[in-house]
């Protein structure tokens, strides 16, 4: 199935253990496989079609978002995740991000190639079940668009948003022009709101009320 333009980019931290599957994967599928590193997002890829495989056991939230944004920019790659602990986890990291494949830890190699290789071919992988689930969060997250969000305002939807792709209350006055005191401001009566305590807490009921966050905006420069 070898193609000059196919290409797997293994995102996880370099070593033994990762090399040895990056070169069996590279074996079955007769297609270059690459490791990068997580912090790896804002470099250009080397390839038309690369498929990013995300080592969920090294990536935090922030660099997930990172990758979500790149995958965004290149529109002929597929982005994956493996070594998610179960179907739960699954729909946790789906609700966040746009995978076309999901692998768990008890996934077998044989089935992780078989999953990969339907994946360079544009095709999906994931079990009938947590497609079915998905389809279900995605169609309630439609309806919820059309009700007021718990009385958040738009600047205070903004403001969530920005907390689920990672930003620091610094980075959120940074990008809104606003000081970091109104920031944290928006964010207790976003909390009360809410009900919730802290960031987190905060961006997993975002996650589950208003979908996918938007992406981390570029602060124009000054004129």
């Amino acid at each position: 199935m070898a193609e000059d333009n196919l290409l797997i980019q293994l995102v996880t931290e370099s070593n033994p253990q990762s090399q040895l599957f990056a070169d069996y994967l590279h074996q079955q599928l007769e297609c270059p496989v690459t490791i990068l590193s997580p912090e790896a997002a804002c470099k250009p890829a080397d390839s038309e079609r690369p498929l990013f495989l995300l080592d969920i056991d090294h990536l935090g939230d922030s660099a997930l978002q990172a990758w979500q944004r790149r995958a965004a920019e290149q529109p002929h790659c597929a982005l994956a995740a493996f070594n998610l602990r179960d179907e739960d986890h699954a729909v946790e990291i789906l609700a966040s991000m746009h995978l076309q494949g999901v692998f768990y830890r008890d996934d077998d190699l044989p089935l992780i190639c078989k999953g990969l290789g339907l994946l360079l071919e544009g095709q999906l992988w994931m079990s009938r079940t947590l497609m079915a689930r998905m389809l279900t969060f995605y169609r309630r997250h439609q309806l919820n668009a059309y009700r007021p969000a718990c009385g958040l305002t738009q600047r205070e939807l903004e403001i969530i948003g920005l907390l689920g792709s990672g930003a620091s209350n610094m980075e959120i006055a940074d990008r809104l022009f606003v000081s970091e005191h109104t920031v944290k401001s928006h964010l207790y009566n976003i909390f009360k709101k809410i009900d919730v305590h802290n960031r987190m807490q905060a961006v997993n009921w975002a996650r589950q009320n208003l979908g996918v966050p938007p992406p981390f905006p570029e602060r124009k420069p000054d004129n």
